[in-house]
């Protein structure tokens, strides 16, 4: 079933003679349940991409469907709710509240809402992350790794339709890289989770099911892998 769905996607920086197209009428469809890594050098794209799906930037040309919502026709509001409750970001630095414990920080989206976690469910993304007994420490108490699980729980506990990672290794050792691709690969296949991660690392990108290619804003290859 798709869950994804872009159309025509172009971003344009600038104006004038000082214009950077940084995406360039890209068409992709992404399934439920897929693990995806976009993939391609320093500035063919990948961050901008993400951005547009996750509802973060809006697009010079072009659309973006998740579950058929168009993001262009939301307000930043609107889109902030959305992405809060549709689209769960990673990034490389972990932006928790400090002054939050991990159990705090892993429940604020729905906070925001004032819903009601569903306590099964936030048990069993605890115990897949390892994190269970680390809920009631500060981020400052945990390893890089850690507070890497924490965030990536904190995506995962509203049942987001997308799970969107930026490099989300890229300030981590070896050790907790792999660990947290392990990770990922977990919540992919015993949540049923949909993941697109972006990554530079050619090893993180043979761990994922497909491999999408950038090139200088374009799609340069596109490949399905048997796991």
């Amino acid at each position: 079933m798709e869950i994804l769905r872009c159309e025509g996607l172009t971003k344009v920086y600038g104006n004038a003679d000082n214009q950077v197209k940084a995406l360039d009428h890209v068409n992709l469809t992404i399934e439920k349940g897929e693990f995806v890594a976009v993939a391609g050098a320093s500035g063919s794209g990948k961050s901008t991409l993400l951005h547009l799906l996750g509802g973060v930037d809006y697009p010079t040309e072009g659309k973006v469907f998740v579950e058929n919502t168009d993001l262009s026709t939301l307000t930043p509001t609107s889109a902030a709710i959305f992405r809060r409750r549709k689209v769960g970001l990673i990034y490389q630095f972990y932006n928790l509240i400090p002054t939050l414990t991990v159990e705090r920080n892993i429940m604020m989206p729905m906070l925001l809402d004032k819903k009601k976690p569903d306590m099964e469910f936030f048990d069993q993304v605890v115990a897949t992350l390892g994190i269970r007994d680390k809920l009631n420490s500060l981020p400052s108490q945990l390893s890089g790794g850690q507070q890497q699980r924490t965030a990536i729980a904190r995506s995962l506990l509203y049942r987001p339709a997308l799970l969107l990672a930026d490099e989300p290794t890229g300030n981590l050792d070896h050790s907790n890289s792999r660990e947290i691709i392990e990770m990922l690969k977990l919540s992919n296949k015993n949540l049923g989770q949909t993941i697109i991660i972006i990554t530079h690392d050619e090893k993180m990108a043979l761990e994922a099911n497909r491999i999408i290619t950038l090139e200088d804003g374009r799609i340069a290859s596109d490949e399905s892998r048997r796991r």
